[in-house]
Formats: C-alpha cells, sequence, structure tokens
C-alpha cells in the first residue's frame, strides 16, 4: 500500500483497508475499495479519518470485501447504541489460542450446570443465590465471547457461513 494516512492511522476500518490491501493492490487505492464497496470515495474517506459513522449496511460490505468478519462485530460493540450494551467486542487469535480458549471456558461446565439447577429448584433466585448465579453468568459470557471469535475465525480463514 502507499503512503498511510496518518490521521487515520488508529481507524479500525482503513487499518482493515490496509491489511487487506497486503493481498489484494486493489485496496491500496481509497477510490478503488470505494469502488469494490460500493460508497463514494468521499464517504469512505469520512469513514476512515472518523468524522462520519458508517451505516451498517457499508460495515458488512467491507467486511465483505476486506474478509474482515470482526468489522460487525467491532462495529456493533463499539458504534452502535443497542450493540454497545450487549455485545462484546472480541479479538481473533490464531486458531491454536482460540481453542484453547474456548477449552478452557468450558473446563467447569459440569459445575456450572449443578450449580444452576441447585439455585433454579424451587423457581427462586434466593438473596444469597445471587452471588453464585452471577458467576454462572459471568462464565457463559466467557463462554460466548470465546465460542464468537472462534466463530469469526472460521468465517474469516476457512470462509465458513455465520
Amino acid at each position: 500500500m502507499g503512503k498511510k494516512a496518518t490521521k487515520a492511522a488508529d481507524n479500525m476500518y482503513y487499518l482493515a483497508r490496509c491489511e487487506a490491501a497486503d493481498s489484494n493492490d486493489d485496496f491500496s487505492s481509497r477510490e478503488k475499495a470505494a469502488e469494490i464497496i460500493g460508497i463514494d470515495r468521499t464517504r469512505l474517506a469520512r469513514i476512515e479519518l472518523d468524522t462520519i459513522t458508517p451505516y451498517p449496511e457499508e460495515v458488512e460490505a467491507m467486511a465483505e470485501a476486506y474478509n474482515m468478519p470482526e468489522l460487525c462485530n467491532s462495529f456493533c460493540a463499539r458504534e452502535c447504541p443497542i450493540g454497545r450494551h450487549s455485545v462484546h467486542e472480541v479479538t481473533i487469535d490464531d486458531f491454536d489460542r482460540l481453542a484453547l480458549k474456548v477449552l478452557g471456558s468450558l473446563k467447569d461446565i459440569d459445575s456450572l450446570r449443578a450449580s444452576l439447577i441447585a439455585i433454579s429448584e424451587d423457581g427462586v433466585i434466593e438473596e444469597n443465590e445471587k452471588p453464585a448465579f452471577q458467576e454462572i453468568l459471568d462464565s457463559l459470557e466467557k463462554i460466548s465471547t470465546n465460542a464468537k471469535a472462534l466463530q469469526l475465525w472460521a468465517i474469516k480463514n476457512i470462509r465458513l457461513k455465520d
């Protein structure tokens, strides 16, 4: 890719385009990238310079064109007013590291299951059960986040559908 845009240096959409340019020279040019994505060049520039927030369909188009499915997750976690409160941003590591994270988060699944059964037996979460219930929720969130990271890795690297 040609010279780096210093004003956009930490913008995730710019960084994604730069990474995509490593394997496809068309993304070296903002003009050509905008054409491939299907948006105006000046709009892409404003997105990459953080002067405007992209529309969800633009993020989807960039994620598809750049082979960066994590852009959608990051958009939802950082920029979507609803997603900011419900979506956790994930980091895509190497496969072996992701597999170990998933397995590690599942290692206590039997004790989580037993704890959830014990808490739910009477159909009421008592005050003294709330800390254990919160631990269950935290563990489930960790499992979910690790599973999502592995899913995004698969979409990106072996072209599995989400």
